[in-house]
């Protein structure tokens, strides 16, 4: 009995020194990652939604433009730094952090195409006020899609940067998706995983691999801006992420696509694996779309080839 005793003693003993050690780990990830500090720039602005603050810019003058950037935990406005300052000259440029990523909320609930149609209305009707054209990065183009055709009268243009492929966006959440959802979503072993999964080597290989063409083009401020935003608010970001391994975020845009009488076009990277058929499956639900190739460029030729990426919105805004 006194060895069976023992043996509990040593076993919760054990758990409670490996359950401090991964917390102390876990606060050890989040100080270290968010301590340059580097996206509290001081000049904001926060839109008071009934679901969480929301960080927005506001720069220029003009007809208005919204700047959403593409959907993962890391990613944020940073996204369209390059090309603000000369859009801002022509038009009035809107940057939003969505929920979930950068300087915004980041609240634990399962994230969905349509919490984020909610927002990107009610911020076009509450903030913007008039019709607006939007730029819209990967994923987050079926969410700009989406509202598009939820509230029509709110937007002009969509520009699609590298947007996700159907197939994709046709996913739903399966036992095996619920499952890794749930994994990520525990309080200490879901964080240190999250921790494992956004760490700045990971981010460094997301540039270098997937977002440019030029893995030399891929600077040490912006690995470090994009690890920041993914462990800002104690690294709630990994809802979002979760939210997106759980297959919650996708939906499928084709009769959106079809029903839309706005003017959409896609820009795409030429490096961007299936951009062409991604291009052309869009063309064939809507004829009108148009799309236009940036070279030597990948993911995001907002932040690789602004110049380039500029000229093709003098064409198309």
């Amino acid at each position: 009995m006194k060895d069976h005793r023992k043996k509990l003693v040593a076993i919760a003993a054990l758990t409670i020194s490996t359950t401090a050690a991964i917390h102390a780990l876990n606060r050890f990830i989040e100080k270290t990652a968010i301590a340059k500090n580097l996206m509290n720039k001081g000049k904001n602005s926060t839109f008071q939604w009934r679901f969480g603050d929301v960080y927005y810019t506001k720069n220029g003058s003009g007809s208005p433009v919204l700047l959403i950037h593409e959907l993962t935990p890391c990613s944020n406005s940073h996204e369209w730094h390059r090309i603000v300052n000369t859009l801002s000259e022509k038009y009035t440029v809107y940057s939003l952090d969505l929920p979930g990523c950068g300087l915004s909320d980041k609240q634990n609930i399962t994230y969905t195409n349509f919490y984020y149609v909610q927002l990107i209305t009610e911020f076009a009707k509450s903030v913007i006020g008039s019709p607006v054209s939007v730029l819209a990065t990967g994923l987050s183009a079926s969410l700009a899609v989406t509202s598009c055709n939820y509230d029509p009268q709110l937007f002009r243009k969509l520009i699609l940067v590298n947007p996700s492929d159907l197939r994709t966006l046709s996913q739903i959440p399966t036992r095996k998706s619920k499952a890794a959802k749930a994994l990520l979503e525990l309080p200490l072993v879901g964080t240190l995983l999250y921790h494992m999964i956004v760490s700045r080597s990971r981010v460094e290989r997301e540039f270098t691999e997937r977002l440019f063409a030029d893995p030399f083009q891929a600077t040490a401020t912006n690995i470090d801006i994009y690890h920041e935003s993914a462990h800002r608010a104690c690294s709630r970001g990994k809802y979002l992420l979760s939210s997106i391994i759980g297959n919650y975020v996708y939906f499928n845009i084709g009769h959106a696509l079809k029903s839309i009488d706005n003017d959409i076009i896609i820009i795409g990277g030429e490096s961007q694996e299936g951009i062409a058929e991604t291009a052309a499956a869009y063309k064939a639900i809507n004829p009108a779309i148009e799309s236009v190739i940036i070279p030597n460029t990948r993911h995001l030729p907002q932040m690789e080839d602004p110049g380039a990426f500029l000229e093709q919105l003098r064409i198309y805004l």
